[in-house]
């Protein structure tokens, strides 16, 4: 399935919470009708807070506000502050079970990771960016700003696109809610939006498991495919399939200049070290690699010839690619492309490491065995789960 492009769009990229979570507030504090809001993590912090208060300045206006957030990704949220957004009026489903999805059992993998808003159907927000402090840091105090903000990206959206990430929120939640025997959603006949504010060119994809199984994946493959100078992968979470392996080698092998931005700093043990196992033929290739370290990186971005972008939710790894919902948009606009590669590039400079051929191949004995092992139990994990033939996940 190829992606449906739709033109007349207006779209704004945002960097951090620090653009982000300032632009999503405006836009809920003028909604009039209805917010759907979809979040794999929503924490009780600096930024839950002032968000969950958005949300309840709205339904106390009387707009139908629909809160979405991941059983998994959500489970430290207090009980105390989820009543005290349904006091207000906001409607609140949790997707999934609020416990450990980590069992062999596909179903309780299956999580809900998009990261999308909607608001009055005039308004999309989409990408990687949860509802959590970009200084709330695992295993680091919040000390103000000083400490620098998570690595990440979204996108403001207006135009025409915005139909169909309504469409896709609205239809979730009608879903969902029918599956927690409550009423599917609050109609408060939102407006139908003809304005045609732009005129960029994009596409919205999801992934799930049923008609939209590799949306995203197969268009990160069509762009590579097609690339005939550059490509520029930001990606946090980085263990793709063969496919995906041999089609960034043989963009290289034909002259293209190929970036991979990946997560520097140690963040989940297992799946780090098995993404560097994949380094050397990469590296071998021609494939230019850097590790980002001046803060956690959870950007899921790519640039192609300085024309085809995509900004979202999805990792390329197997959580992504294969078990969770997740939602990207595909935009087609070289100024749009301009900017976020310059944002990719300053951040490759200033606050990345090159990796080269020579040193990692003078990696010491039991970093190598470390990355070996994690390697193979990682492709186990995804074998066992059903997936890892089917996906080329070896």
């Amino acid at each position: 399935m190829t992606e449906h492009f739709v033109s007349g769009n207006a779209i704004r990229l945002l960097q951090n919470g620090d653009e982000y979570f300032p632009a999503l507030e405006r836009v809920m504090d003028d909604a009039s009708h209805e917010i759907f809001l979809e979040t794999y993590i929503f924490e009780h912090d600096r930024a839950g807070i002032t968000i969950g208060k958005a949300l309840q300045r709205a339904a106390g206006r009387g707009v139908a506000v629909h809160l979405m957030v991941d059983g998994f990704g959500s489970r430290t949220l207090p009980e105390s502050f989820v009543m005290e957004l349904e006091k207000a009026g906001v409607h609140v489903l949790f997707f999934g079970q609020r416990t450990s999805p980590w069992t062999l059992r596909r179903s309780r993998l299956r999580r809900l990771h998009r990261k999308l808003a909607v608001i009055d159907a005039r308004t999309a927000f989409v990408g990687g960016i949860n509802i959590i402090d970009d200084r709330n840091i695992p295993g680091i105090p919040i000390k103000g700003e000083s400490i620098p903000p998570r690595f990440d990206y979204a996108v403001e959206i207006r135009g025409p696109l915005v139909s169909e990430i309504h469409h896709s929120v609205k239809s979730l939640w009608i879903l969902r809610a029918w599956m927690h025997f409550q009423k599917p959603w609050q109609d408060n006949h939102t407006p139908r939006n003809d304005e045609r504010p732009g005129n960029q060119l994009a596409a919205f994809l999801v992934r799930d498991n049923l008609r939209h199984r590799r949306n995203i994946e197969l268009a990160y493959l069509r762009a590579i495919a097609s690339a005939r100078k550059e490509i520029i992968i930001a990606n946090a979470y980085f263990f793709p399939g063969l496919g995906f392996r041999h089609a960034l080698v043989d963009a290289a092998s034909r002259g293209v200049r190929v970036v991979l931005l990946l997560q520097g700093r140690v963040e989940y043990l297992l799946l780090h070290y098995a993404t560097r196992a994949l380094y050397g033929n990469f590296l071998d290739s021609g494939i230019e690699i850097y590790e980002y370290h001046k803060s956690l990186m959870h950007a899921k971005v790519a640039v192609v010839d300085n024309q085809w972008t995509t900004v979202g939710s999805s990792n390329i790894d197997p959580f992504s690619l294969l078990l969770a919902r997740e939602a990207n948009v595909v935009i087609k606009d070289e100024a749009f492309a301009s900017e976020l590669r310059k944002s990719l590039l300053e951040s490759i400079e200033q606050d990345s490491t090159r990796l080269h051929p020579d040193s990692w191949a003078r990696q010491p004995l039991s970093t190598r065995m470390l990355t070996w092992l994690s390697y193979g139990l990682v492709r186990f994990l995804t074998g066992m789960a059903g997936y890892g033939r089917d996906h080329e996940f070896r």
